[in-house]
């Protein structure tokens, strides 16, 4: 039997001459290359053995992982050409058509033109919004922004008072500078026909009616002195009001007047109206912290028995009124404090007295005199029957808003003095009440320096003291 050059069996073929080193003289090949030096390397046989990678122009190798993503470039450390030429010929196209070099070179798009102003806008705040929140000025002022832009640009630093960021609820002061971004595109919305404004248009009757109610006008401040019968604001109905009536007391202003406070459809005297927004802020506040005061006037029934009393009653609505009226709650019922003083008196059928409100709860003054026993003449609502003289005297209610004072926002005070109504007048001559001991001082216009009389009393005082201790000094000696 003859064996092959491999020695592993007859006629078995061999693939050809070895290429390298045999090995003793089984002649089996060692497995190494006998190739020259610097030849290239045939394919591997592993798993990438007859695929084909396509090779960039730095002959890096291209990829999709978190290098290549952001442009790392990771050398693949082969050399050589493919085993297959063909093969790259084919393939090559569809992975090297964008290679990432060439798409840095690409410029970017230009933005369009989106109806975006690029000019940081600067607003001066004026003296009428001095003391506002921010998001209210621009409500005012910049009404197309909404809150939650405005919002927006605080949290990103973009909204700027006088150069430090600023937060919707920061107060503005007159004279700062408010920094607003560039004014924001919106979507168009479609088209809606515009609703025709509501007119309010008065009569040349009604509009000499609201002008003569007016005792006081600057160009902050208007007062009314409003007559009885006529409500401060409409409601159910309730056709005519001095709400309605606020167009005609414009006058040479351009914003329309406000109310501030109010006074009973029943109650006649000074009702303040402010001019401009930041007087009505001002005055507001001046109400809600109980340094504006208001005098009232009345008559009541019978005489009370502290000439100079304070009257301390909580006060709620009674149930099963639906609010109109109210009533005197020790549990629930909200702190309310009324002071009055005995002017004069008319034997003991009624009493001409002033009040004061140191809180402002409804119909306060009114449920505060029958609580004591001394309804006000003419209300039926609270006082009964018994609320009604008999004789000449009018069967409406005596109760009148004489003084209102105020500080005024440009500095000084709004002090001003309303007269009685015609049926409240009457009532008073028929009683004969002396109109000159009306207008009583308040506790701080009250003149507390010491006259001359004032002084010697306090020397007479002084030196009867004195003596009475030298008495006991000397009683002291006596006895040791």
């Amino acid at each position: 039997m003859k064996s092959g050059p491999t020695g592993r069996g007859p006629g078995r073929p061999t693939n050809g001459p070895t290429k390298g080193p045999t090995s003793g003289a089984t002649g089996r090949p060692t497995g190494k290359s006998a190739a020259p030096k610097g030849a290239p390397k045939p394919p591997s046989r592993g798993r990438s053995a007859g695929k084909s990678f396509p090779v960039a122009k730095d002959g890096a190798k291209p990829g999709k992982g978190f290098g290549a993503k952001f442009g790392a470039k990771k050398p693949t450390g082969k050399s050589g050409p493919p085993r297959d030429t063909k093969d790259v010929a084919r393939k090559a196209p569809a992975r090297t058509a964008k290679p990432k070099v060439e798409k840095v070179a690409v410029a970017p798009k230009p933005v369009k033109d989106a109806g975006v102003t690029l000019d940081v806008r600067q607003f001066r705040v004026a003296q009428d919004d001095d003391g506002i929140r921010l998001d209210r000025w621009f409500q005012r002022h910049l009404p197309d922004v909404g809150f939650n832009v405005v919002s927006r640009w605080a949290r990103t630093g973009q909204l700027r008072l006088d150069g430090a960021r600023a937060a919707p609820g920061d107060r503005v002061a007159d004279g700062q500078t408010i920094r607003v971004p560039p004014a924001e595109a919106k979507a168009p919305r479609p088209e809606k026909p515009a609703r025709a404004k509501k007119q309010i248009l008065l009569s040349d009757d009604e509009i000499a009616f609201a002008q003569d109610m007016v005792i006081h006008r600057d160009d902050q401040a208007i007062v009314l002195n409003k007559p009885p019968g006529l409500a401060t604001q409409g409601g159910t109905k309730t056709d005519s009001h001095v709400d309605g009536l606020l167009d005609a007391l414009m006058f040479d202003s351009e914003q329309r007047p406000k109310l501030v406070h109010r006074l009973d459809k029943d109650t006649s005297g000074a009702l303040l109206i402010a001019r401009s927004a930041r007087s009505a802020g001002y005055f507001a506040k001046a109400f809600s912290s109980r340094t504006a005061r208001k005098i009232y006037w009345a008559l009541v029934v019978g005489v009370p028995d502290v000439r100079d009393g304070m009257i301390d009653l909580p006060l709620a609505k009674q149930p099963g009124t639906g609010g109109e009226k109210m009533h005197v709650d020790e549990k629930e019922g909200l702190p309310a404090r009324t002071r009055y003083r005995i002017i004069e008196r008319a034997g003991n059928r009624a009493a001409w007295v002033e009040l004061q409100p140191f809180s402002g709860r409804t119909h306060q003054l009114r449920v505060h005199m029958a609580a004591i026993g001394h309804p006000i003449v003419g209300d039926g609502k609270y006082g009964g029957k018994e609320s009604f003289l008999s004789g000449t005297i009018s069967r409406k209610m005596h109760l009148h808003a004489r003084r209102i004072r105020i500080d005024h926002p440009d500095g000084g005070h709004v002090d001003v003095m309303a007269e009685l109504p015609t049926h409240f007048a009457e009532s008073m001559a028929d009683m004969a009440f002396d109109m000159e001991l009306g207008d009583m001082p308040l506790d701080d216009e009250i003149d507390t320096t010491p006259t001359r009389d004032d002084e010697k009393k306090f020397a007479r005082q002084h030196a009867k003291a004195v003596r009475k201790e030298r008495r006991g000094e000397r009683r002291g000696r006596g006895t040791r």
